[in-house]
């Protein structure tokens, strides 16, 4: 009896990667909150740090700032070559690199030692820039927005939450069992990643050289990428110049608190990170750009909350929320957009991208401290305000001008 043919599968059908799945997304997801959260596992233990090390005292902020300055620089000499590479093979080196370096930093005898480590450390750490990438490439394009969303969450969860932990561990252990629980963690991270994780398909046979110079042209002939990336920049200007001075304002009238709160708001901004899917599942639907538009109110939002909780932890809670669902969601659109403009070039394109992120983050910090002796907490606000108003600017100053072979970036 004849049998009915089979349906071929569409022209226009997604590909899968046969390695596609949820496991893999949330290994993706641990490597790149593991990686991250060592750049700031440091920065509450710095009072540590001063007593363990009182004749160069002096240098004690020499030690995050290094971390910053390392992590900066593996952005660029390191993210790129995951279009080179096989981005499973550049994690396990990373990995090992980490590891090395946190056994230093443990075992550190002098400052000097400590901040090479952190040096190192930094730099390394940009396991996240390969992991966030290698999402995008796994996925099928109807559903990349919620894997760089599931990923980006892992990622953010890890910034969030390093502090509070690092505190933890510091309190009752020391700093040194900080550096070496990271140790553990970072081995185990590697034999999961060695058991787990498929390798990825480099899309460049560009020299080293020619890969880094490309980053230039790929800017230049991109519109909509330095669009993302002022917008981008600008968001989370705005998300450090709130997060730089908390500290400053809880500790003074009426609330008299300790460093240790500022930390717990952490936990709270986790909200942030757990909306990453969900809002990487917008993009999907709606189309980053609408998404990115919302975002950007809900940030002006949380600005004027703020201003009107300067004597009230509720209506600070209340803004933290908002605000980091409001970052951290145009993050994944801003991201998903990205990577659908150059697929050949994401870890190049993202590394663009992530440069100009944290440009932006280390304007809004230096901003925060000139707002807050000029004008205090309101001072603040406005700064984070205008630093929203940027990020609009720069992403409705355009109407859409996209072919119609890219409609939805």
């Amino acid at each position: 009896m004849p049998t009915s043919p089979q349906p071929s599968p569409s022209a226009d059908a997604p590909e899968r990667h046969p390695h596609y799945s949820r496991a893999t997304l949330w290994l993706l997801a641990t490597i790149a909150g593991v990686s991250v959260a060592n750049i700031y596992f440091n920065q509450p233990l710095l009072g540590d740090f001063r007593s363990a090390f009182p004749e160069s005292a002096w240098l004690i902020g020499a030690v995050p700032a290094s971390t910053q300055l390392g992590y900066a620089l593996g952005m660029l000499v390191l993210a790129p070559l995951g279009d080179r590479f096989d981005r499973r093979l550049l994690i396990l080196l990373q990995l090992a690199a980490l590891g090395i370096s946190l056994v230093i930093a443990c075992t550190a005898p002098t400052l000097a030692v400590l901040i090479a480590a952190s040096l190192a450390i930094g730099v390394v750490s940009t396991i996240a820039q390969q992991a966030v990438p290698f999402s995008a490439e796994l996925a099928p394009a109807a559903e990349r927005g919620h894997a760089v969303g599931t990923v980006m969450s892992g990622l953010l969860l890890g910034i969030l939450l390093a502090r509070t932990v690092s505190g933890f561990v510091a309190q009752y252990f020391g700093w040194r069992a900080v550096f070496g629980a990271s140790v553990i963690a970072t081995v185990a991270l590697a034999v999961v990643v060695i058991a787990r994780l498929p390798k990825s398909r480099p899309t460049s046979t560009l020299s080293y050289g020619k890969l880094l110079g490309s980053m230039r042209h790929l800017t230049l002939e991109s519109p909509a990428l330095r669009e993302a990336a002022l917008t981008g920049g600008s968001l989370f200007a705005a998300f450090s110049i709130f997060w730089s001075v908390l500290t400053l304002l809880l500790a003074g009238e009426p609330f008299h608190l300790g460093p240790q709160a500022a930390g717990l708001f952490g936990i709270v901004g986790a909200a942030g990170a757990l909306a990453a899917p969900l809002a990487g599942k917008s993009a999907d639907r709606r189309g980053p750009r609408a998404v990115i538009s919302l975002c950007i109110g809900l940030t002006a939002l949380s600005f004027v909350v703020f201003a009107f909780s300067a004597r009230s932890i509720a209506g600070l809670i209340v803004g933290v929320i908002v605000l980091d669902v409001g970052v951290q969601a145009a993050q994944i659109s801003n991201q998903s957009r990205i990577y659908a403009l150059r697929p050949e070039a994401r870890s190049r394109v993202n590394t663009v991208y992530m440069v100009a992120y944290f440009i932006g983050g280390a304007l809004g910090s230096a901003l925060a401290s000139l707002a807050w002796h000029a004008m205090g907490w309101t001072g603040v606000c406005l700064a984070g305000l205008a630093a929203t108003g940027l990020a609009g600017f720069s992403h409705w100053r355009r109407r859409e001008r996209r072919a119609a072979a890219n409609p939805r970036t």
